[in-house]
């Protein structure tokens, strides 16, 4: 089936948590949110759509692509948020590798204040269950910097094969030289890890 036909859900839900896709008017707390982890996301998250928000309207600005990108089955950006407060505890992004596998990559963040309490690794197993149910996955790839031990343990975690070491391969924003892990997950794998 075609991607613009599939019928994909705007949330998905976990034990905790609730991922959904981002929409229009959610620039302002956006901002606020991306004011805050800037520093937070600087050592391992350069490129990061964060880290070009300078003012609401950037923000809203960034919010509407990611929806636009939803839409058209480009990326698929979701914001986490805790189910008993609604409250802003990651980002978790799927994006296109190739439609003909099909293919998708995975990346997270987590909000500054809310590390370390397994709210990343719940939401990047409800995104390979939106990977491998929703778009139909064959494969799943997973980039990390080979010294965020964070990132790669929720990789681990989710059942990932790490596939690979690409060593000193780029410098980061605080001037450190450090190299990436790659990670992979066949539908196979998928399935018996959920067994």
């Amino acid at each position: 089936m075609h991607q613009l036909l599939l019928d994909i859900p705007n949330q998905i839900e976990t034990e905790r948590l609730f991922l959904r896709s981002y929409q229009a008017g959610d620039g302002l707390w956006y901002y606020s949110m991306s004011q805050k982890n800037k520093p937070h996301l600087a050592q391992f998250e350069s490129d990061n759509p964060v880290m070009s928000i300078n003012s609401e309207e950037d923000a809203e600005i960034v919010v509407r692509d990611f929806a636009a990108d939803w839409v058209a089955r480009k990326a698929f950006f979701m914001g986490v948020f805790l189910k008993s407060t609604q409250e802003f505890v990651a980002q978790i992004y799927v994006g296109v590798v190739n439609w003909g596998l099909p293919e998708f990559e995975i990346g997270y963040f987590v909000e500054k204040e809310h590390e370390g309490r397994g709210y990343v690794t719940e939401a990047a197993k409800g995104a390979l269950q939106f990977c491998f149910g929703s778009l139909g996955a064959h494969r799943v790839r997973l980039k990390c910097d080979d010294t965020n031990v964070r990132s790669y343990g929720v990789a681990d975690r989710c059942g990932m094969v790490r596939e690979g070491h690409i060593r000193e391969s780029k410098k980061n924003a605080d001037g450190r030289v450090s190299g990436t892990l790659l990670y992979g997950l066949l539908r196979s794998e998928y399935e018996t890890h959920r067994a």
